[in-house]
């Protein structure tokens, strides 16, 4: 029984040593409960429609004021107005507006005649839960459209109707989830592959090696994160190539969109792996990337809006999503593989991930200790 507890006692004292471990311990089921308790569910709000109107009428405008109205209580969606439905299409293909609404010519005239009047909504389907909320937002908004009191025919009506037009072909729900399915396979080979295998080496005192070599700070962590990218490229690209092909994805083989995956792929995979450095650079202790893996993967994944749409957050994680390196590299990736968009999809993500690996890998040298 005093060798048993001997051994129990050890296991103890090392475990009280392990500060982190016992805070992430208590901290992370919170964690999980706050943040997942927010990221699914919650209703889509502030979607950007773009408003194009052809008709410039009375009734016109007044249908206009009713979706500022919408916008002011509801806060479902705000307008964007363009006079041209081509630059309004490119930008709801871009990603810059959630949906389009056009108002025809003869709209007001249709109105004021009773002769059934139609507008189109022109939704970006490959996300099925704003394409739903602004489908039955502009339907319920319709019917609350007082129309004015005219005599129509036996077979036409004085109430707007919606026609629902679908610019991408039917997206299902495991072609949705692909794109931050293979962010988090990335994440974890560099997690896995980069930041605890850094730590472990450290702890074996095989970094003694390096340290007496007369290769500079800025070599090796620019080693280490090329190592590391490599592995998470190979990861991310793996994921894409077998859960296009299971998921259906339509001509994700096209060499133009494999071209693009793999730039989102390579800078997602260097961003990632310098922000893994850059919050292991001064870590010594082998447990504490261990007790981060779960926190980061529920802090960064879930609030860049891999499986629920942003828009439904709150605003506290809404600005998380901002400065989250997961919400660009998922939107890239989605841009590309369910839309096929072009660079100007996904320009500002890729400079942004640019931009966050460069002061990320700067820092992390700076912060490295080249001594034991």
């Amino acid at each position: 029984m005093e060798r048993m507890w001997a051994i129990i006692e050890r296991d103890l004292r090392r475990f009280r040593k392990s500060k982190m471990l016992i805070v992430m311990s208590l901290f992370m089921p919170l964690l999980q409960l706050v943040v997942l308790g927010h990221a699914f569910g919650g209703q889509v709000k502030h979607l950007k429609v773009g408003l194009v109107d052809q008709d410039h009428g009375v009734p016109a405008l007044k249908l206009q004021e009713l979706g500022n109205a919408v916008a002011a209580n509801a806060k479902t969606f705000e307008w964007v107005p363009f006079d041209d439905p081509g630059v309004a299409l490119q930008a709801l293909r871009d990603g810059h507006v959630n949906g389009v609404l056009t108002i025809p010519p003869g709209f007001s005239r249709k109105t004021l005649v009773g002769d059934a009047p139609k507008v189109a909504l022109i939704e970006d389907n490959t996300d099925g839960f704003v394409s739903g909320t602004l489908a039955a937002s502009f339907a319920s908004m319709l019917r609350a459209y007082e129309t004015p009191t005219v005599p129509a025919g036996p077979r036409l009506t004085g109430q707007p109707t919606l026609d629902v037009v679908e610019v991408y072909p039917y997206v299902p729900y495991i072609q949705y989830l692909l794109p931050g399915t293979a962010v988090m396979s990335i994440f974890m080979m560099v997690m896995i592959g980069g930041g605890i295998i850094f730590i472990d080496d450290k702890a074996r005192g095989l970094h003694e090696g390096y340290l007496v070599t007369p290769v500079t700070r800025l070599e090796l962590i620019a080693g280490f994160n090329l190592s590391g990218a490599i592995k998470g490229m190979l990861a991310g690209a793996m994921v894409v190539t077998l859960g296009s092909m299971v998921a259906g994805v339509p001509d994700w083989y096209d060499p133009v969109r494999l071209g693009k995956l793999l730039a989102v792929i390579m800078v997602s995979s260097v961003t990632l792996v310098s922000m893994m450095f850059l919050l292991m650079v001064r870590v010594s202790d082998p447990l504490l990337p261990r007790a981060l893996f779960g926190a980061l993967n529920t802090l960064l994944w879930f609030p860049s809006g891999a499986v629920y749409p942003r828009q439904a957050f709150p605003a506290w994680m809404r600005a998380i999503s901002v400065g989250d390196p997961f919400t660009y590299a998922v939107h890239a990736l989605k841009s590309v593989l369910l839309k096929n968009a072009g660079l100007g999809a996904i320009g500002f993500d890729l400079v942004f991930l640019s931009v966050f690996a460069a002061i990320s890998m700067s820092v992390a040298t700076l912060l490295f200790r080249r001594e034991l």
